[in-house]
């Protein structure tokens, strides 16, 4: 007798894993406090920056030319308002009386603010001075900008075939008084000359013969 033994082919259940128990990350009241302190910090800065931003005050600006020694009038200055002027220095309309009367120390320009830089009151020409006006290719001046009060020397260079005169150059001191560039490229420089100086430099100037040299600044 045979006996047929049938066997369970589907399939069989495996053992069902645990869950896993995802633990909670504790929230420490420190470091919230630290955050909400930063976020109120970042927005107060970005206020103040506004602020900064929008401030307006009423400064003086330069109303019409005004030409280098001139004694400045009340007619050649108007106040403006002019936001975010802190960090430019400019003069606050309320100080008008403290510059009413001063010299121009440079050529004042119309629509400019006005600083105190720019005024003086000392003469610009001394006793026994007087002004020249050279002009000369901006590869014959000796920095980019020569300002108010910088010293400089005046150097007879050689006339052309005449080897020995370098030797004996004459020189002439003098003071830089105000500075101006033309449409053609040349600079136009101001100088306050001894009196006795001035013819030489003249005839010097009028061959071509003069450099000019830089000996202090400003």
């Amino acid at each position: 007798m045979t006996l047929a033994t049938q066997h369970s082919t589907g399939p069989v259940d495996a053992p069902v894993a645990p869950p896993k128990v995802i633990r909670q990350r504790r929230t420490r009241p420190g470091l919230l406090g630290l955050a909400v302190l930063l976020i109120a910090l970042g927005g107060l800065g970005a206020a103040f920056a506004v602020t900064s931003v929008r401030a307006t005050g009423s400064y003086l600006a330069v109303a019409r030319p005004v030409e280098v020694g001139r004694v400045l009038g009340a007619d050649d200055l108007v106040p403006v308002q002019v936001a975010g002027g802190q960090g430019l220095a400019p003069v606050p309309a309320a100080r008008i009386r403290d510059v009413v009367g001063k010299r121009a120390a440079v050529s004042l320009v119309p629509g400019t603010l006005l600083t105190m830089r720019q005024l003086t009151e000392a003469p610009l020409l001394g006793a026994g001075q007087q002004q020249l006006s050279l002009g000369l290719p901006p590869s014959k001046v000796p920095a980019r900008k020569l300002h108010p009060g910088d010293k400089v020397l005046l150097i007879a260079t050689p006339a052309k075939n005449d080897d020995g005169a370098a030797r004996g150059a004459t020189r002439f001191p003098g003071t830089v008084i105000d500075t101006y560039t033309p449409k053609n490229g040349d600079v136009v420089v101001y100088l306050a000359l001894t009196t006795r100086d001035v013819p030489a430099v003249v005839a010097l100037a009028a061959q071509d013969r003069v450099a000019l040299v830089l000996t202090e600044a400003a």
